[in-house]
Formats: structure tokens, sequence, C-alpha cells
């Protein structure tokens, strides 16, 4: 049997994997490693198997090793480097932030670092009260609410937003103290698009020490948007018909170009969305009915998505 230190040395030289170094160790040792999960990978499966996002997997992937290791090494009593875990995501509508902040709350919860994978999403009208005080109340409610998981607040930078009057300042100061009060139970996202969520950060020199990780989601790219959809349709058991795999290229190229701003994913569910509510009206007009037909997205239930998109 291999000593403990002897693994532990290799580990660090690199001579060997996290998953080997487990597996050399004795079945005590495995088991109170397991308390913290570092063998679980279910969180990491689903973010991979996301369409594209590459440069988003690869920093997740390099965050999450970073952080399984510093808690084997305080398993055996060894300096780790504390982190701050709260993030930005910036990007365009659509690109993905709020899916891979919700597979963020697994992973993190499978390797230890979260106390659970409770996902909360808020927005400014639940953070922002009324009146003097009333901010903080509200603020502090919806973090209590959130901790032990993580906590998203899409379009953060619209809390800047406003006169002296406004209380947006109120949730921002109450969430900076939260983040030092509680940063062993909670991890913060603020998410938004890319250059109001740069502003945001330097008007408030605070904030950009906090948050160590900045997490930029690009526009995907027409061939991704396509797999998107199939994948859409083919998770609601749809299918499409070859003709309508041909044209659905041609169909969401026409409607990122009518767009001002790019929707990306969002886009692309709105079409699904009603292309299936077309092919309803379709076939309820049909005397006889199959399987294949209750299932089958022809090229005139798309032509009618687009049309009215």
């Amino acid at each position: 049997m291999i000593d403990q230190q002897t693994i532990l040395d290799r580990f660090q030289k690199g001579e060997i994997s996290i998953s080997k170094a487990f597996n050399l160790l004795t079945e005590e040792d495995r088991e109170k490693i397991k308390k913290v999960n570092i063998v679980k990978k279910n969180g990491l499966e689903e973010l991979h198997n996301l369409v594209g996002l590459n440069n988003i997997k690869g920093l997740i992937e390099d965050l999450t090793a970073f952080l399984q290791v510093q808690n084997l090494r305080e398993k055996y009593h060894l300096k780790s480097n504390g982190q701050v875990n709260h993030m930005i995501f910036s990007g365009n509508p659509g690109t993905g932030k709020t899916t891979v902040a919700r597979i963020l709350s697994t992973i993190l919860y499978e390797i230890g670092l979260l106390k659970s994978n409770k996902f909360t999403e808020v927005e400014r009208a639940d953070l922002v009260g009324e009146y003097i005080g009333h901010t903080a109340q509200k603020t502090k409610k919806i973090i209590n609410k959130a901790m032990g998981g993580i906590l998203f607040i899409d379009e953060a930078y619209s809390l800047a937003r406003g006169d002296k009057r406004d209380f947006g300042q109120e949730s921002i100061d109450t969430i900076v103290k939260s983040m030092e009060d509680y940063k062993e139970n909670i991890v913060i996202i603020l998410a938004g698009y890319k250059d109001e969520m740069q502003s945001f950060i330097d008007t408030n020199p605070g904030l950009a020490s906090r948050f160590a990780i900045k997490l930029n989601f690009p526009d995907y790219t027409i061939e991704q948007l396509v797999k998107i959809s199939e994948k859409m349709f083919r998770d609601r058991e749809y299918i499409l018909s070859d003709r309508s795999k041909h044209y659905i290229y041609r169909v969401i190229t026409e409607l990122r170009n009518k767009e001002e701003i790019n929707s990306n994913a969002r886009m692309v569910r709105n079409l699904a969305e009603k292309a299936i509510r077309n092919q309803a009206r379709r076939i309820v007009k049909k005397n006889r009915v199959n399987k294949i037909d209750l299932m089958t997205i022809n090229t005139d239930d798309l032509i009618r998505g687009l049309d009215n998109a």
C-alpha cells in the first residue's frame, strides 16, 4: 500500500490525476473525500452537453479543478489558496448565461463548495423597495433565501440607474456587505449586457475586486443556433421533415438579420414555440392523424413562424 504522503507528493508534482490519487487512497480516506463530492461530475456532463460555449466550458472546468484541489489540500492540512467565487456573466440575451449559472449551482454543490444546488434568480424589482430602508430589507430577504447556493441577479447594471433618490445603490451596498459576510455560504453572479456590465463595474470601484471571475458569453453562430433549434424540437418530441431540416438554416439566418440585437437561443426558442403552435393549427384541420403527423414540423410551420416573428 502506498502511503498517503507519497500519493500527495505525486499528485502535487502532476504525476497522477485527482481521480488516480483518489483510487490509491485507503477506503477510510476515500470516504472522507466523498463527503466533499470530489468525484461527482453530473454538472460538468450537463455543461458539456450544451451547444457551443467552448471557452466558457474550459474556464469553468479550470475553476472546478482548482476548487477540487483546494478541497483535497485542506483534507491533508496543507495551505490552500482562498478565492473569491462571486462572478460576472456578460453577453447578449440568449447566450446561455442563466443556463450556465443554473448548471454551475449543481457543479459547485457536487464539489462541496456550496451546501446545496439551490439557484435563485432575481432582477431589480425583486431587490429595490419603494422607501428608505425598504430596499435593504428586500435585498436581505432575497440573500437569506439564496443562502447555501447561487444568487443570480439578471440585468444587474439596472441597480445603478436612476438619480440620487433611487434606492438601487442601497441594494448594491447590501449585496456587497453580504458578499463579504457570507462568502463561504453563497455565490453571487451579476449578469447583463457586456457594455452595460462594464460601465456598472467601472462606476463602482469597490465591485471589481469582489468579482474575480468574469465570463463573457459570445453570440452563437448560425450553425450553433440550428443545432440548438433541432435539440429544442427533439426534447419536445417533435421531428423536422427532410425539407424543414434544410430550410431551418435559412429561417434562422433571416430572423437574425431582422434583429437589431442578437437574442440568440431566445430567438430560436420563440421560433420553435411558434412553429409548434402553427403545427397544432394545421393538425386539427386534418380528418385523420397518426403519431408521425403529431410529431412532424414541416416548412409551412416554420415559414409562418418566420412571418410572425
